[in-house]
């Protein structure tokens, strides 16, 4: 079952590779002009690269801002920066200060091919004035650890920030803006997706201030005040369109699993919920499946994507996915016939260098028999610790793409 979860899962990441979906894109756009590159986000240097093997030339200058290690080499007339993620770090100003000058005093006849991936929010970053780093470095840390979805976090960062929700648009205006972006977000909004540097915000000063409040979130009275001034609501601009998203791969997957000849349901691809309540409950499904052979009879594969969020309460190392599939591992602990795994599709899930985990019946009894509790790691939010007793992380290296969460349960 462990060998069917992973054919899945590299037929998915071969699928939405943005190289294919990049050189798609701009062939059917037929683009001639001169244009200068912007490439944000963890999937930033492959689509830089596919853009440069349609463009060549035309491509007049660029640079390119992805997180650590994501970068694959030189690209001609490329400039390369990796910077923090998921928190932005003064590489990440560098970076986006040097973004800001070449995309500078550009005409109506320029044009910006701006490549946006998963993970521009943190890569693509200039603090509004009297704002420093430190603090946006300390309030992206505490929102990470209160649970807060990405729409909510992404809402506080357009209102503090020079380059997001729509401010870069504003900033190279009257340049056009032609934006592909392979989308991590849920429903594809493009206003969050990256925190929108292209695209209208729909959000408003008085949600963010909400968020603040929501999550009684310490914060300056320079954030206050920063906060409550609106974001551009109309960009005259801007060309968009979406290449890549979680539906996509969520598609690739039940193809493959029925290639693989599993009766399969795609669940849902706008998972949003505590990662351990979502492993609970597709265990719960599971079991069901394995006793009454319903919703779907065996053999059975139920895929979901999304981004579960996890309240960090412990001192432990994990990520979303790792502390779906332990959650998930608990409550089947002993089954035989059902697998699980839960990965990001970056290849990268939260701090950790795994993707996620790759889980079944015996995974609990791995980490007993090592002398653990599963249950007191995933308290102490510790998957990462606890997949790795029981060699159950699945661990693929960037991918070079990002497009959310992926979920596959196979039952035999």
């Amino acid at each position: 079952m462990r060998e069917k979860l992973k054919a899945i899962i590299n037929e998915v990441i071969n699928e939405v590779l943005p190289d294919k979906a990049v050189k798609n894109k701009l062939k059917e756009l037929n683009v001639q002009s001169e244009v200068i590159l912007v490439s944000i986000g963890k999937a930033a240097w492959r689509m830089a690269n596919a853009a440069k093997e349609v463009l060549g030339d035309r491509i007049k200058k660029g640079i390119v801002i992805t997180k650590y290690k994501h970068s694959e080499g030189p690209i001609e007339g490329i400039e390369i920066y990796e910077a923090g993620h998921p928190t932005p770090d003064e590489n990440t100003i560098k970076a986006t200060k040097r973004a800001l000058e070449i995309t500078s005093n550009l005409s109506e006849n320029d044009t910006v091919l701006f490549l946006v991936s998963g993970g521009g929010s943190a890569l693509f970053e200039m603090p509004k004035d009297g704002i420093s780093l430190s603090e946006m470095q300390d309030l992206t840390n505490q929102l990470l650890k209160s649970g807060a979805n990405i729409v909510e976090i992404n809402t506080i960062r357009k209102h503090l920030s020079k380059v997001k929700g729509g401010r870069f648009a504003q900033h190279v205006y009257p340049a056009k803006v032609l934006s592909l972006v392979l989308s991590d977000v849920l429903g594809d909004r493009l206003d969050t997706i990256a925190s929108g540097p292209a695209y209208p915000d729909s959000s408003t000063s008085q949600q963010a201030i909400d968020v603040i409040e929501k999550y009684k979130l310490k914060v300056s009275n320079d954030i206050l005040n920063a906060l409550k001034e609106e974001t551009p609501k109309e960009l005259p601009n801007i060309e968009t369109y979406i290449i890549g998203s979680v539906k996509v791969s969520c598609d690739k997957a039940m193809e493959k699993a029925r290639e693989l000849e599993f009766n399969t349901i795609i669940l849902t691809t706008q998972l949003n919920c505590e990662a351990k309540e979502a492993g609970r409950f597709l265990a719960a499904i599971g079991k069901e499946i394995l006793e009454n052979n319903r919703p779907i009879p065996k053999p059975a594969a139920v895929i979901l994507g999304g981004e579960a969020v996890v309240h960090v309460k412990g001192n432990g190392k994990g990520g979303r996915n790792q502390e779906l599939a332990l959650s998930f591992a608990i409550e089947i602990e002993g089954l035989e016939k059902i697998a699980l795994c839960s990965f990001g599709t970056d290849g990268t899930d939260g701090p950790t260098d795994a993707a996620g985990g790759i889980v079944d019946g015996q995974t609990c009894e791995k980490i007993r028999k090592a002398g653990y509790s599963p249950e007191k790691l995933l308290e102490n939010n510790d998957s990462y610790n606890a997949l790795k007793i029981a060699n159950d992380l699945l661990i693929t290296g960037p991918t070079g793409t990002n497009v959310n969460d992926l979920i596959v349960m196979l039952v035999e």
